[in-house]
């Protein structure tokens, strides 16, 4: 189990581009999923017990964020040679199973990852329209079981990013399995 640092929002930061594989064979970059209100990168895997307890509510907020122009992609950086349930073809049923709107990609050399500074899974980070760090947040409250009617933070960070460029200054670091690097 990882937890991201408090205060770790670097208001500001920029946000790295990419251009990375994913589940519908198609190759993604930060400019394709850039949303003209923001845009959230999330790291997920398909093994962790923290991303499959909240994964039905990430594709309700990812839809969510749509809906007011905010993008989104998932990323997976786990080493699948450790961990097969988090193999690219697995990482395709996952995203079918579980409904994904949004791109789901593998950062199979784990560059996009350790640039962002990703630490574990789920990890979210919400940029604003001019790719700004704004949230380094959580999903909501829920961990490794789904908390009903949770407070929905990366939506209310999100949509205050969308109608003010800026994220809260209060912040709940994300929890859930540390990201599995290659050795």
């Amino acid at each position: 189990m990882a937890l991201t640092k408090t205060g770790i929002c670097d208001f500001g930061w920029k946000a790295h581009d990419f251009k990375l594989p994913g589940v519908n064979g198609e190759f993604w970059s930060l400019g394709d999923v850039r949303g003209s209100n923001g845009t959230v990168v999330a790291f997920i895997c398909n093994h962790c017990p923290y991303v499959k307890a909240t994964v039905g509510r990430l594709v309700e907020e990812a839809n969510a964020l749509q809906r007011i122009h905010v993008g989104m992609i998932a990323i997976m950086a786990n080493d699948p040679a450790d961990y097969p349930e988090d193999s690219f073809d697995n990482m395709k049923v996952f995203a079918r199973k579980h409904g994904f709107t949004f791109p789901y990609v593998i950062d199979e050399t784990q560059g996009v990852a350790r640039g962002y500074g990703a630490q574990c899974t789920p990890d979210f980070f919400g940029f604003n329209a001019q790719d700004e760090l704004q949230y380094r947040g959580r999903l909501d409250a829920s961990r490794t079981a789904l908390i009903p009617n949770a407070r929905r933070e990366l939506y209310e960070a999100m949509k205050q990013v969308a109608e003010t460029g800026h994220g809260p200054q209060q912040q709940t670091a994300s929890m859930g399995c540390s990201i599995k690097w290659r050795g």
